[in-house]
């Protein structure tokens, strides 16, 4: 999309088209009549309305305001998840009250949209490398100065610095060395020494390698929204910080944060009554052990993040132990079938098994529905039998 078609679909020519295209279903078995149709009524501009709409259906729920925002299909895909954004905006207001946050690399400007809302936030400056998205970006949040700039050429000074690398390169693949970003982590890390940033980055981001080998100081936030890892946040500025951090945001509320801040010392031993399996984002967070302290829970093994106890933590899911056997599948099978199981949840760590193949090959044909968790302790691969999943009263 070019800067004249940005200016174009902010115009009230350009916002009575937009209504028009949103009622065609623009599906892949109607794309070439739908565009046939806006080709004809907006020539030169079809282009841009169907991608335009392709944007704010796939916002639909994930950004502030998506029916009335201006962005493209690849955009919307890309722009952080409202939850997140906002998270992150709590979290700079309460450390800096009054800060002013520049997202140098603010595309559409979803960031920007969380931080102009959030109280405590004193002003807000976007930019980007591409003059179309900066100009809807201008469009979609006209209370913060947006401008076009490089976001290795610092252009402010303001009190913290966002920036979220490309991690999809010109044909929307996922791109996941380092040393793919655009701009490039390190370069960012260097341009803005001294100063708060914090740094976007993917949730598979290894980084135990980035402070290992790279000497990286800062904070690693590993952040999920409803079970899923949507990041990793790096925060580079000198306050006195976690290394780690985990934030699980869940859209019914119980969310929670941990950090290496605390304790970790927890025993190895036998099944509990309950089998518990941490959020993703406390997984990759590196703080298993953590969590475990923090609800009185221990572990299966050492190297393992199925967790165990004699109760769920309130808000969390939890498996009830009904029986332990070593993986054999042929006894597996058989006392599945005497269980009367028809319906089984499989969830593995610690064992090379696919779960959807084994549970063809346990061949159920019961009606009860249980859950298996195979695992391993020790050298030996073991499985427990558990009555279905439960979420504890919060």
């Amino acid at each position: 999309m070019e800067v004249d078609d940005v200016a174009w679909l902010a115009s009230r020519f350009g916002e009575k088209a937009l209504s028009t295209a949103q009622e065609l279903p623009l599906r892949p078995d109607t794309l070439i009549a739908d565009l046939a149709t806006l080709r004809a009524r907006y020539p030169g501009r079809d282009g841009a309305l169907v991608d335009v709409v392709r944007g704010r259906r796939r916002a639909r729920g994930r950004l502030r305001g998506a029916d009335d925002l201006l962005l493209d299909d690849a955009s919307a895909q890309q722009a952080t998840a409202a939850p997140v954004a906002a998270h992150r905006a709590r979290r700079i207001a309460a450390a800096t009250p009054g800060a002013v946050v520049h997202d140098v690399t603010c595309s559409v400007g979803a960031e920007l949209l969380e931080l102009t809302v959030t109280p405590g936030i004193g002003g807000v400056i976007g930019s980007d490398l591409d003059p179309a998205r900066a100009a809807m970006a201008a469009h979609n949040v006209p209370c913060a100065a947006v401008a076009v700039a490089d976001a290795l050429t610092p252009t402010s000074t303001a009190d913290v610095v966002i920036a979220d690398p490309a991690r999809r390169d010109a044909s929307g693949a996922r791109k996941f060395r380092l040393e793919d970003l655009r701009p490039g982590l390190f370069e960012l890390l260097s341009v803005y020494a001294g100063r708060s940033l914090v740094v976007k980055c993917a949730p598979g981001l290894d980084h135990r390698m980035l402070r290992d080998r790279f000497g990286f100081t800062g904070e690693a936030e590993v952040v999920s929204v409803d079970g899923g890892v949507r990041e990793v946040a790096l925060w580079t500025d000198g306050a006195d910080r976690p290394r780690r951090r985990a934030t699980v945001i869940r859209s019914a509320g119980q969310g929670f944060e941990i950090s290496d801040d605390e304790p970790d010392d927890v025993p190895v031993a036998p099944a509990g009554r309950w089998i518990v399996d941490p959020d993703g984002a406390v997984v990759r967070a590196g703080l298993v052990r953590h969590y475990a302290a923090r609800h009185g829970l221990w572990q299966l093994d050492h190297r393992i993040a199925h967790l165990t106890g004699d109760a769920v933590p309130a808000g969390e899911r939890g498996w009830p132990v009904l029986e332990q056997m070593p993986l054999t599948e042929k006894a597996l099978r058989r006392r599945l079938g005497e269980l009367d199981c028809g319906v089984l949840e499989i969830m593995v760590r610690g064992v090379d098994i696919d779960p959807d193949r084994l549970r063809s090959r346990l061949r159920l044909r019961g009606s009860r529905s249980l859950a298996l968790v195979v695992t391993r302790i020790g050298a030996a691969a073991t499985v427990f039998i558990c009555g279905p999943g439960e979420r504890a009263a919060g």
